[in-house]
């Protein structure tokens, strides 16, 4: 039996009550570290812990519960208008910097970060504004590849405060959690000043609160079934509400897509005269190959041929989405517009190499190994059963699963079935994860009884889950796959002392 690592900061429980006193589904969200790489520049800041002066963290502390006053990011009034009175009475930052602008259902943080590492490698100052966070709220916003540190995070609310409490005053409903945060991230992008902003929306497009940037670049990662409550039943209606990012004369880098969502999204081109760079045409991967802590690609951009990008990251998906994220980047320096001249290969080499995408495949633990990812929908699944059999050579998997209840966890069990010899059903914190054993029910239709565990708490989950890879010595090539949630990743990041 292997024990999990204590952890100095307090036990899990205490951790996690510190973290979700302000709500509950934007606590200890994600995975940190970073993906083994083999070559690069330096490497990306760790995530941060609370800060270690007690006058900074109770200030922090302070702007968390105020934050924590508004509505989460699952209450939703589809409207920009409260954001866009926020930006009018800040002075319109927003407008001060270029804008990338991603929207998709899956891939959309790889490809931002992938994005401003290649922007990064290109020495422009970068702003770079995500979600959910890992430990802290601060990741959320990042200057020139690192968060923003907690001095200047409360700075920047500090600063907002006023104009958001006049914005309130005038609106039917108070400005959210996201929209607050929205307008501190394109404050702080104004203030650094950042040469350009790569921005990642919260959900759907056309009503998202970072939708009130003109992105000459529109970047459309590929578009699955989510949210289907809110965004519509079929890729087409999703693709139509995602759509809503594409601004007149702008630049569309899709990714590929269902043919119904690529219609929707060509459709919405032509109407705002906007040039469309779709992968499998205009660009896309020509070749890859299974490295050493990641993969090796030959990538075709708008200016021509990458060979040889090494890329520390895991999966056939991340191969496509650097494909995405360079193809956005040639078209934020008018490359296949104005020219076509490739970007310089050793900068792309350079920058594609330093990338890391935390809690996608992130390798947290050896003997066995232990392996955290966030996909939390069919299509992500898929993608991550695909890239974990080709990555590592476990001779039994066992899977460790914790789920929200609004999505669709059949999909989910479905596509991990095929690879895992068993699954440990469990549930994160959240007041929105699924029951334990209404979880388990589904798994035992999907996997059969014999193969299904259900461990209510993630710490016991985890040393079960342990405990199985373990079990036999003809199993030596055991590991253990935390998946599900973003949620139920981040917590067991830090059960496994990584945080």
């Amino acid at each position: 039996m292997s024990e999990l690592p204590p952890n100095d900061s307090g036990s899990f429980d205490e951790i996690v009550e510190a973290e979700t006193d302000r709500d509950p589904d934007l606590a200890v969200i994600e995975a940190g570290s970073r993906t083994l790489r083999t070559q690069g520049g330096p490497p990306q800041a760790d995530v941060p812990a609370r800060p270690e002066d007690p006058e900074v963290d109770k200030a922090l502390r302070e702007v968390e519960a105020e934050l924590a006053t508004r509505w989460g990011e699952t209450k939703l009034e589809p409207s920009v208008a409260r954001i866009a009175a926020l930006m009018d009475v800040l002075g319109e930052p927003q407008r001060s910097y270029p804008s990338i602008h991603i929207t998709g259902t899956n891939g959309k943080t790889s490809t931002a970060r992938m994005i401003e590492a290649l922007l990064g490698a290109f020495e422009l100052r970068t702003g770079r504004y995500t979600s959910p966070h890992v430990q802290s709220i601060t990741e959320r916003i990042s200057l020139d590849g690192a968060p923003v540190s907690a001095e200047r995070f409360v700075e920047t609310y500090q600063d907002v405060k006023p104009y958001v409490e006049m914005v309130d005053a005038r609106q039917e409903y108070r400005l959210s959690f996201f929209e607050v945060l929205t307008g501190m991230a394109y404050a702080a992008f104004a203030d650094a000043p950042v040469d350009v902003a790569v921005v990642e929306v919260g959900m759907g497009g056309s009503w998202d609160a970072t939708n009130v940037i003109d992105a000459g670049v529109a970047v459309v990662t590929p578009i699955d079934l989510d949210h289907t409550d809110r965004l519509g039943t079929t890729p087409a209606e999703i693709a139509a509400e995602k759509s809503g990012i594409v601004k007149r004369d702008a630049t569309v880098i899709m990714a590929q897509q269902p043919v119904d969502a690529a219609q929707v999204l060509l459709k919405k081109a032509v109407e705002v005269d906007a040039t469309v760079a779709r992968e499998g045409l205009e660009f896309g991967v020509v070749a890859r190959q299974v490295a050493v802590g990641g993969q090796l690609v030959t990538l075709r951009g708008l200016g021509g041929e990458y060979p040889e990008v090494y890329l520390p990251l895991h999966g056939e998906h991340q191969a496509h989405n650097a494909a995405v994220a360079l193809a956005a980047v040639e078209a934020f320096f008018g490359v296949g517009a104005q020219h076509a001249q490739p970007l310089d290969i050793d900068t792309v080499r350079k920058a594609f190499a330093a990338v890391a995408s935390p809690g996608r495949l992130e390798v947290v633990r050896r003997s066995p190994t232990v392996v955290l990812d966030a996909a939390h929908n069919p299509a992500g699944a898929r993608a991550v059963a695909a890239a974990i059999g080709e990555a590592f050579q476990f001779s039994r998997l066992i899977g460790v699963v914790g789920a929200s209840g609004d999505k669709n966890v059949r999909g989910l069990l479905e596509a991990f079935e095929p690879v895992f010899a068993e699954v440990v059903v469990t549930r994160n914190t959240s007041h929105r994860a699924m029951d334990a054993d209404e979880l388990a029910a589904i798994a035992v239709e999907v996997f059969g009884e014999d193969r299904v565990q259900v461990e209510p708490r993630l710490p016991d989950a985890l040393e079960a889950a342990i405990t199985l890879a373990e079990e036999e010595g003809e199993f030596a090539g055991g590991g253990v796959l935390v998946t599900g949630s973003v949620i139920t990743v981040g917590e067991a990041r830090l059960l496994l002392g990584k945080g």
